[in-house]
Parts: structure tokens; sequence; C-alpha cells
């Protein structure tokens, strides 16, 4: 069985245009200068909606994490066990990956990654940055 693959719409497109070239897009607020992510039409800080799109250097620290033993579908079940954490980006927004190449705690520092998935490219993060 293929795993899940995202259905990009408006608001995300630039986002996985952005991951197929190997650049992690985010949204940057013109109004309040926040740093947003995942892609949606109006600022979750102030609710302005003049956004641009900025790339991330790829870098962040681990701000929370834990151990999936039993994958969600039977897609994931030769994954098993996988981290998944919520990663604190410099630039100042969170995102949730898969951590790929090692065990990750609180404060590890990670660097983007990307997995090819059939015409689509998902982010994951690997240990180091």
């Amino acid at each position: 069985m293929e795993k899940p693959v995202p259905r990009p719409n408006a608001d995300s497109a630039p986002f996985w245009e952005g991951c197929a070239a190997h650049e992690f897009r985010f949204q940057r607020c013109n109004s309040c200068g926040k740093a947003q992510f995942y892609p949606r039409a109006i600022c979750a800080n102030c609710r302005g909606d003049d956004l641009d799109w900025e790339v991330s250097v790829g870098k962040g620290a681990v701000h929370s994490v834990t151990t999936v033993s039993r994958g969600p579908s039977v897609a994931f079940k030769e994954d098993g066990p996988y981290q998944v954490a919520l990663v604190d980006m410099d630039e100042g927004f969170r995102f949730m990956a898969n951590v790929r190449g090692g065990e990750a705690e609180i404060g590890t520092r990670v660097r983007v990654i990307y997995e090819k998935r059939g015409d689509q490219t998902i982010p994951q993060v690997e240990i180091g940055g």
C-alpha cells in the first residue's frame, strides 16, 4: 500500500512547489511581521491578509517529540517505530515532521530533508543543523 500524499490547494500550492525544489517555504505577514506555518489565506496572529512567502534556512530545534510504535495505517507499517517532532524553526514558526537518522530529544537541533513520495516531495527532519 502506498503512503498518502497531500493535495495542494490555492493556499498551500507555493509551499508544495517549494518542497519539490527542496525549499522549505513559509509565510510572513507584512502587517505584523509574524512568521507562520501551515499556509493559509490570513495571518493567524493579526488576521491580516498581506502575506509573502519566504524560504527557510531549514534548521530548527525540537520543541516536542514522541515515538509512534504503530503507524496510522498499513502504509506506515514498515516505518515503525518512528519519531514525530514539533520543530521550532529558526525563523520563528513551528511545524511537525517525522524524524530521520537518529533519536531526537527536546532541544535537539534538526535540519529539513525531503522524501519523494509519488509525485509529491514531503519534508522530514534529520538530526543536525
